[in-house]
């Protein structure tokens, strides 16, 4: 094979590439964009359903600044919370990654499944993501990690968030909930995490079935957990 042909092959694969991380982040997004329902039905019906009294919060890991009021300060500041769940033929898997525990050993999130997850992103310099954190730890503590396990993933970039400053802050609030270290990024590019906080709602099989961008308060929490625990 020839230089010329190698280097055509090469830009074929490129794009190819492209085309399928385009198509990935476009399907994710439409789980947590205001375009679908909020949560939908099932928490209707669900023990944990109560009516919904979203807080607005959104920051971003890389280009956005966060108050303590839990609003960014560009011009989406305003912008409601909102969580999305639907029933679809073409339902969404959740994808893994891989990431380190309170130890420092690899776990996946699929060393998780078999167990409702609520999966958070979140870093110790962001206002929002402090803030929605005691809803989490409280509502985490009324479930077995047979009934519903929390992972909340710490985005360690190495300088403005590093591992040291996430266990401090967990420490310093005694939070009980599973924390886990995306030190090698590899969960935020997976997810193509845009803000934190960002939370996922992943049922005992795999799937994603609610999604929020932004801080949330407890009884949207519950609203998503209903959705997860009630199939």
């Amino acid at each position: 094979m020839n230089s010329k042909t190698k280097t055509i092959l090469y830009l074929v694969i490129f794009i190819l590439l492209i085309i399928g991380a385009v198509s990935v982040y476009s399907h994710l997004s439409e789980k947590i964009t205001p375009e679908n329902p909020i949560l939908d039905n099932k928490a209707n019906n669900s023990p944990e359903y109560e009516k919904n009294n979203t807080g607005s919060g959104e920051t971003s890991g890389e280009t956005q600044n966060t108050d303590e009021s839990g609003n960014s300060s560009d011009e989406e500041a305003d912008k409601d919370t909102d969580v999305t769940g639907e029933e679809s033929e073409d339902r969404i898997k959740a994808w893994d990654f891989t990431v380190y525990d309170y130890d420092g050993n690899q776990v996946t999130l699929y060393d998780y499944i078999g167990t409702p997850i609520v999966l958070n992103f979140w870093a110790s310099w962001c206002g929002p993501c402090r803030m929605e954190m005691p809803h989490f730890n409280k509502v985490s503590q009324e479930y077995s990690d047979d009934e519903l396990i929390f992972l909340m993933v710490d985005l360690v970039d190495g300088q403005r968030e590093t591992v040291e400053k996430g266990k401090k802050f967990i420490e310093e609030n005694e939070y009980t909930f599973t924390v886990l270290f995306d030190s090698d990024q590899d969960a935020a590019y997976t997810y193509m995490i845009r803000s934190i906080p960002t939370t996922l709602f992943i049922d005992s099989e795999g799937y994603i079935e609610a999604g929020v961008e932004g801080m949330i308060d407890e009884t949207t929490l519950r609203r998503g957990i209903g959705l997860i625990l009630n199939k």
